[in-house]
């Protein structure tokens, strides 16, 4: 794959216009590029001096086990995204990362990151932006789990990810490729899976959005944004911010 339409190239590249010199960077970075099965995870909550990756092909799952056993998902991970970058930079990882497919992830060395944020401050600054949007999704989430009843959140949840995949190639008003199960979303969303079972069904009846055989299909896109109150200014990728 081309650098220039690399996933995190065209995620980055809504925030700031890359020059040649950043994209030599970029590219750089990708080039300790490996292959993770689904199932093994990537990081374990509580390691330490591990990497980052990029994720460049596939799906990742970010979770937190609880005393109980019980596992919380964080957030899912699609390509262009950071994996772990919080946790090299703490030291230690507070979550796991876990394969929902197949994967291929380039490793990033914090030593290479600090070299590549010298080298190109408009670069580290869009880096900077595309965490923080990561960190202003984990607040929405938040307040999906607080105050939106289950039809409003599993809503919200499939326009979110709409507008993170559109972002990268992989997704538009029409629907998505999504390797998610039941039970993901059960974790995710605070339901149990039979709940989710019978908001997806809900849903479709009314007409608004299809989940079926691993593809997100909004049948009514504006009415989905209607019932999950969508506003998706806090994705921030309106408009391109720098030049």
């Amino acid at each position: 794959m081309k650098i220039e339409t690399s996933p995190l190239t065209r995620k980055l590249s809504a925030f700031v216009k890359l020059s040649a010199s950043e994209l030599g960077v970029l590219e750089r970075l990708h080039e300790r590029r490996k292959s993770f099965s689904a199932g093994r995870d990537l990081v374990h909550q509580g390691q330490s001096e591990q990497a980052a990756y990029i994720l460049a092909a596939g799906w990742v799952v970010s979770y937190k086990i609880q005393p109980d056993g019980s596992r919380q998902i964080v957030d899912f991970q699609i390509p262009g995204d950071f994996l772990g970058l919080r946790s090299v930079l703490l030291h230690t990882s507070d979550h796991g990362i876990e394969p929902i497919v197949e994967i291929e992830a380039a490793e990033v060395m914090v030593s290479d990151l600090l070299q590549a944020f010298a080298e190109t401050p408009r670069l580290a600054t869009a880096i900077l932006w595309a965490v923080s949007r990561d960190e202003a999704m984990v607040v929405e989430h938040l307040v999906g789990l607080g105050r939106r009843d289950a039809d409003a959140r599993m809503a919200h949840f499939l326009l979110e990810l709409g507008v993170r995949l559109s972002l990268v190639g992989m997704g538009s008003r029409e629907g998505y490729a999504c390797p998610l199960t039941q039970y993901h979303l059960a974790d995710a969303l605070g339901l149990s899976a039979i709940h989710v079972n019978r908001v997806l069904r809900k849903l479709r009846e009314d007409g608004l959005v299809t989940f079926r055989d691993g593809v997100v299909v909004f049948d009514h896109y504006d009415g989905l944004v209607a019932v999950a109150d969508f506003d998706p200014a806090y994705l921030d990728h309106a408009r391109p911010l720098l030049s």
